[in-house]
């Protein structure tokens, strides 16, 4: 299996004065000689000038010669290469892809709206030119095809245990990696170098979006009601376990009930309490 190799040209500034001499010896020659045999110079000049070819930073020539690959020029200047050799131009620099949105099912079954934005760069020109037929549509499309796999992978969110799993919301970082080594696999064949690759559109597909929305929600308040209960518990009980063991006052099971109620009231409620002053007694 052939391989990417360097191939260095001759200087193009030499060249170019190689062709002004040789197309002023044929004028000259004909025109002031009377010289019909000076007058090939001039289609040798033209084809010695197919062979100029200029490379910018970041850019690269592929060469063939009838079908044969040769080499490829990354140096950046004014070169010159034999006429006959095809230059077909692949940009080394790198490249933003912000995929569609497209539409696929979570591991769950339910439907989102995902994309992704990749920063990409042709790393070996050979598998570029020659492994795919079109390198840049070829990058589009397993970039697609990896985003599908990567959102069948993992769950949207995970409701019952935000630790419990990585999923598509929380685990950003895990999820950006499996997707960085997924298109790294899939781009490898194209000779294409993975800078970075990350989601850029997450979200519920429009017809649960709603639903979803205000599962959400629900979950959310269950939670932070939990967490307000256990909390009130707590405090209840080191109230209770402070005044037993300072000695500050000593109440009976009917008593303790009452202050646990009160306590769990005024620690729970949603809006402040108004506080009544009992004048009377428990007790009948």
């Amino acid at each position: 299996m052939e391989k990417e190799k360097n191939y260095h040209p001759f200087n193009g500034y030499l060249f170019l004065l190689i062709v002004f001499t040789v197309f002023a010896l044929a004028v000259v020659g004909i025109a002031m000689w009377k010289n019909p045999w000076f007058a090939p110079l001039i289609p040798l000049a033209i084809f010695i000038s197919v062979g100029f070819t200029t490379v910018y930073p970041n850019g690269s020539r592929v060469l063939t010669l009838f079908g044969k690959y040769v080499g490829t020029i990354k140096m950046n200047g004014f070169f010159w290469a034999n006429p006959l050799f095809l230059k077909k131009k692949i940009s080394l620099r790198a490249r933003n892809l912000d995929s569609e949105r497209v539409k696929v099912n979570d591991k769950l079954g339910n439907p989102i709206m995902i994309s992704v934005i990749l920063v990409w760069q042709v790393q070996d020109t050979f598998k570029a030119a020659f492994e795919v037929d079109d390198y840049e549509n070829f990058v589009r499309v397993q970039t697609d095809a990896a985003v599908r796999n990567l959102a069948g992978s993992y769950p949207y969110d995970n409701f019952e245990d935000g630790e419990a799993e990585i999923t598509l919301r929380s685990g950003v970082k895990e999820v950006n990696e499996a997707l960085e080594r997924q298109l790294h696999d899939r781009l490898e064949i194209a000779g294409i170098k993975v800078i970075e690759a990350r989601i850029g559109y997450l979200a519920y597909a429009s017809e649960i979006a709603g639903a979803m929305l205000r599962r959400q929600q629900a979950t959310a308040i269950v939670a932070a009601r939990h967490k307000i209960v256990e909390g009130a518990v707590s405090m209840v009980e080191m109230a209770l376990d402070n005044l037993s063991r300072n000695n500050i006052i000593d109440l009976d099971e009917e008593r303790k009930a009452a202050m646990v109620s009160n306590l769990m009231v005024v620690l729970c409620a949603d809006k402040d309490v108004s506080p009544v002053v009992n004048s009377g007694t428990l007790y009948p």
